[in-house]
């Protein structure tokens, strides 16, 4: 099964944060901004925005002015012992801070061996999650998150998965037609949010971006009852400016 998608925006934040952590990694009595910007060839002030990040995430810590090492956080993610149970930690972190920030439920799922999985996911009682009354592996074709993973497949990967799970009519707004699913995944643009506007369920709104690159499928959703859809698309928009630490994570 080849892959459609390209890099995101926040898949480039996650490869040069990377890049710095592996600098500083390096220099374990710690390392300067100015030397990490010469060595990394990052600019100043992007170099100021993921160092933020990093502090934020725990992978590195600053030692004196300008000095950085690695952080707790890294230390504990590169030990073999309980890695699965650490990441997934973090991860839960992480969506815990988006879902504050973004005012919405948010989940990570990935596409593994042709079905779809929803691997954790972050709500509370003003950011309820979405009631799964259909199962997610069956209803791509009517979900943010189907929409955004099988948009990511190539053409012969989308047919595969629509001929293994019927296209049901949820709701007055479901598409039931592959040609027309298929010709909408298609013409999308990597870099725009795949929408579910009451195609699942009636009452709820969900937006999808891809979290990704390489070999795996993977995206970020959120969901907003659909008394909240003004504010679907700018929750989108900072949904996916919030991704790269999902991706560094998964990273690492």
């Amino acid at each position: 099964m080849a892959l459609m998608h390209e890099p995101t925006a926040p898949y480039h934040s996650a490869q040069d944060a990377l890049r710095v952590l592996e600098t500083v990694a390096r220099h374990t009595t710690g390392v300067t901004d100015s030397r990490l910007a010469r060595l990394t060839g990052i600019g100043p002030e992007r170099l100021t925005t993921l160092l933020r990040m990093l502090r934020r995430e725990g992978y590195v810590e600053q030692v004196t002015d300008r000095a950085y090492v690695t952080g707790a956080a890294l230390t504990r993610l590169g030990s073999t012992r309980d890695r699965e149970r650490t990441l997934r930690e973090k991860l839960q972190g992480v969506l815990d801070r988006l879902r504050d920030s973004v005012g919405a439920a948010v989940y990570i799922s990935r596409y593994v061996d042709g079905e779809i999985n929803v691997t954790q996911y972050a709500a509370g009682p003003g950011t309820p999650a979405v009631n799964e009354w259909v199962d997610f592996r069956h209803s791509a074709h009517a979900t943010a998150i189907g929409k955004s993973l099988l948009g990511q497949l190539d053409h012969n990967g989308r047919r595969d998965h629509l001929s293994r799970h019927k296209m049901a009519r949820l709701t007055s707004r479901t598409i039931t037609s592959d040609k027309l699913l298929l010709s909408r995944l298609e013409s999308q643009p990597p870099t725009v949010p795949h929408l579910d506007l009451q195609e699942y369920a009636v009452g709820t709104v969900c937006a999808a971006v891809p979290i990704t690159a390489g070999s795996s499928v993977g995206c970020l959703a959120l969901s907003l009852p659909v008394e909240h859809a003004h504010r679907l698309r700018q929750a989108a928009d900072r949904l996916n400016r919030g991704a790269a630490p999902v991706l560094l994570s998964l990273a690492l």
